[in-house]
């Protein structure tokens, strides 16, 4: 990973913040991280997760309008959402909305501003589209451009594209592949970097930076994600992407 890092950081533009001070929604982020409404589940992945950390590297600010890409349970709703919400802000989740996320995620208290669209359409069904909505400061999402094809992946992220605003911010989490490293059934859900910021540039994003903060030198790369010992210790990239201005 190591390595990766410095072969992105040829590649890596000035980052530009969106916004005056992100670190002063840390502190929001923080206070909705201890809300009642989160499980002792989603408590736990916290210190492996980092999710204050990831968001103030993405540049979140608490006014923004925001997409989330296939919020799955919630887990980052739940925070992103309040912390939005309580600032004027906007959530709005997409592509693969449970019904269970729904009814249980968006009622919850602070979610007042949270929106779904586009619920129809799922990460492993991905035909060239557009969001329902547009004009993003921020789109996000956490392991999940590993489920589509590469043609869905560029159907997506051209979607992304066209829904943020120029300047906007596409930042993205997921598994760490090696280079070039042949398809197999054990790291299906791996992704190379290298080859998700190819195709990033392919649709017209440019590359801000990256982050080592998810690096774990104890994932040799070879084990599928969810194997015990590797689930929740896997080796991910952080990578954060912009719509030119």
């Amino acid at each position: 990973m190591k390595k990766l890092i410095i072969a992105l950081s040829g590649l890596c533009l000035a980052s530009q913040a969106l916004g005056a001070d992100p670190a002063a929604t840390r502190a929001t982020i923080e206070a909705n991280l201890q809300s009642n409404v989160r499980d002792a589940a989603e408590v736990a992945r916290d210190t492996n997760r980092k999710p204050a950390e990831v968001l103030e590297f993405f540049g979140l600010e608490d006014d923004m309008k925001v997409l989330e890409i296939s919020p799955a349970s919630g887990y980052w709703s739940k925070f992103v959402g309040p912390t939005l919400c309580e600032n004027g802000g906007e959530l709005v989740v997409s592509v693969g909305v449970s019904d269970s996320y729904a009814s249980d995620v968006m009622s919850l208290d602070g979610m007042d501003c949270v929106t779904a669209i586009n619920s129809d359409i799922t990460l492993r069904n991905l035909p060239a589209f557009n969001f329902d909505t547009n004009n993003f400061d921020m789109v996000l999402t956490f392991w999940n451009l590993h489920n589509p094809s590469a043609e869905g992946r560029e159907n997506l992220n051209s979607a992304v594209f066209d829904a943020l605003k120029p300047g906007g911010i596409y930042g993205v989490v997921d598994h760490t592949r090696r280079h070039m490293q042949p398809n197999s059934r054990a790291i299906g859900r791996r992704l190379d970097p290298m080859l998700v910021v190819k195709e990033m540039l392919n649709v017209g994003f440019e590359l801000v930076d990256y982050s080592d903060m998810h690096y774990h030198g104890e994932d040799d790369l070879t084990q599928e994600v969810g194997s015990p010992g590797v689930r929740g210790n896997t080796d991910r990239f952080t990578l954060s992407f912009r719509k030119p201005m």
